[in-house]
Parts: C-alpha cells; sequence; structure tokens
C-alpha cells in the first residue's frame, strides 16, 4: 500500500508542531534560492560552452600589419 493524503496531513501537522512556521518559511527560503542559483549556473555553464564553440569554429584568418610609428600629439 501507499502513503494516504491523511497519513500526509499527519507528518506534516507533527513538523509544523515540532519546527514551527518560521522556521519553515526561512527553510523554505532558502531552498528557493538554492535551487534559484543552481539555475542561473547551468544556463551559465550552457553558455560558456556555446561561446568555446563559437572560438573553434573561426576560420582563422590573420591580418599581418606593422605600425611604422605612433604620433601621441595628434588631437
Amino acid at each position: 500500500m501507499g502513503i494516504s493524503i491523511w497519513q500526509l496531513l499527519i507528518v506534516l501537522g507533527i513538523v509544523i508542531l515540532l519546527f514551527g512556521t518560521k522556521k519553515l518559511r526561512n527553510l523554505g527560503g532558502d531552498l528557493g534560492s538554492a535551487v534559484k542559483s543552481f539555475k542561473g549556473a547551468i544556463k551559465e555553464g550552457a553558455e560558456d560552452t556555446t561561446m568555446k564553440k563559437e572560438i573553434e569554429q573561426d576560420d582563422g584568418n590573420v591580418i599581418d600589419a606593422e605600425v611604422e610609428s605612433k604620433d601621441k600629439d595628434k588631437a
């Protein structure tokens, strides 16, 4: 047999009595911010791999030039 809704409600009631609603609210907020930062890190990692692929696909054209002199007085 599985766990019924009444058993879950009884367990939830006991947890609320033991920890209180304020502590459970703080725990929920901490869990939510952790999930949000985890999703952000995954998204950032996916963007990094996309940038690496773009760099690898560069055609490799090189422009060769020399600078004879540079005047600082030109304004």
